[in-house]
């Protein structure tokens, strides 16, 4: 009975307090401490970047212009006299030299007008002859008072007038000569013939077609550029022999530089009132004519150089809202996002003029993974073999090669790798 009624008296108990051992109560306050520390956050990881240390040597600054290529001497090539086209000696396109024979015309009535002036020159000097002769009679018997001094006039007048009318005579021989020589059109220049404007049996002449064709000489040529007025003055005071001095370098439509350079040959007489520009010639050397009139590229000049400029990859500088951002990392492995200031590119580098300084080491690869205060843990640049090395000497840098595409996709290939290797870890 007492047995029963402790247990009775022990629900009681449970059911009044609901109380527990302490043993109890250690056991659960343990398991509450394991289930927090498994819900805790783990600190993550810093993310990896590749950091290279920032570029230091001199660079030259470029300018360029927009330009329009043309023939050293442009000429177009005319009918002097009027008749019917009968034959084309030259292949349009062709390379022509001076004197060759491009266009005839029909010769024939050229021909009979310089037969009518031979006829008409040797007429006339029949007449000159036999004036000569009287004049040579009448002058001894004048000394003798023979004859009157009036007769003696007019043999010398007679005389004189003769020999003009040869002249004259002679004059239209030529003339028809002339005529007859220019039924054969021939090209004044060496160089490329182009289309012809006139067809075979077409009448042309001073009142006719305007041109036939046009032969332009290509090597060298010439690039016209519009320089600023600005510019023109700036080259103005540092004098012409230095401007003439300056090489520059062509750069085609597709991209690809040209590989011989040209120098400044002269510029127009004026400014262009309605651009504030004057035209500029640059003169090129083409052999085998390859580069032809009416083609654009760009001229560009070295006109400057940069001392000590600090460069960086393209890829290492962001563009917020206007602002160029470069992430630097310390000697703590702590990123900090700067504003920079940008100037010219130098093939895949950005000259930075403000922000950065030398010796420190920016974000090339990860930039976008960089939080300002952040820890991040830096690797080498995988494609700073691609880059320009400076020398060990500040401002001493020597002239590297520009990077060949070969050698990008080298750089390229270990970016590619690690891509996979960087999606595991996350």
């Amino acid at each position: 009975m007492l047995s029963i009624g402790g247990k009775h008296h022990s629900k009681i108990s449970m059911r009044d307090g609901f109380r527990l051992s302490p043993r109890w109560m250690v056991i659960i306050l343990l398991l509450f401490v394991a289930m927090g520390c498994s819900k805790a956050p783990q600190e993550a990881a810093p993310p990896a970047v590749e950091v290279m240390t920032v570029i230091q040597k001199d660079v030259p600054v470029y300018n360029e212009w927009i330009g329009t290529l043309d023939g050293l001497v442009n000429a177009t090539i005319r009918a002097q006299v009027q008749g019917y086209l009968i034959k084309q000696n030259y292949k349009e396109g062709d390379f022509v030299k001076t004197g060759q024979v491009l266009f005839e015309i029909d010769p024939r009535t050229f021909q009979a007008t310089l037969d009518q002036a031979r006829g008409e020159l040797e007429a006339q000097q029949a007449r000159w002859t036999t004036a000569k002769a009287n004049l040579a009679r009448i002058k001894p018997l004048a000394e003798q008072n023979a004859v009157s001094k009036k007769d003696l006039d007019d043999s010398i007048g007679t005389e004189q007038s003769a020999r003009a009318a040869v002249l004259s005579a002679q004059a239209k021989v030529d003339k028809a000569q002339l005529d007859l020589g220019f039924t054969k059109v021939s090209s004044p220049v060496d160089g490329i013939a182009g289309l012809a404007k006139a067809q075979i049996g077409n009448l042309v002449g001073p009142g006719g077609m305007e041109e036939l064709t046009t032969v332009s000489t290509l090597n060298p040529i010439k690039v016209y550029i519009q320089v600023s007025e600005q510019e023109y003055l700036t080259a103005g005071r540092a004098g012409e022999r230095r401007a003439e001095r300056l090489q520059g370098e062509l750069i085609l439509a597709d991209g690809s530089v040209y590989p011989y350079k040209g120098s400044f040959a002269f510029a127009d007489r004026q400014v262009d009132v309605k651009t504030g520009t004057i035209k500029v010639a640059v003169i090129f050397p083409n052999p085998g004519n390859f580069l032809r009139p009416g083609q654009y590229g760009k001229v560009r000049v070295a006109t400057s150089v940069r001392k000590d400029a600090l460069l960086v990859p393209q890829r290492a500088v962001a563009e917020v809202q206007g602002k160029y951002m470069v992430a630097v990392v310390g000697a703590d492995n702590k990123a900090d996002i700067r504003p920079v200031k940008t100037a010219e590119r130098v093939d895949s580098l950005w000259v930075i003029l403000e922000g950065l300084k030398p010796g420190e080491k920016i974000v090339v690869e990860g930039i976008q993974k960089v939080r300002p205060g952040m820890t991040v843990n830096p690797k080498p640049f995988e494609g700073a073999a691609a880059q320009p090395k400076a020398d060990a000497k500040q401002g001493e840098a020597k002239p590297t090669a520009k990077p060949e595409g070969k050698a990008e996709e080298k750089a390229a290939e270990p970016q590619k790798s690690a891509e996979p290797a960087r999606a595991e870890k996350r």
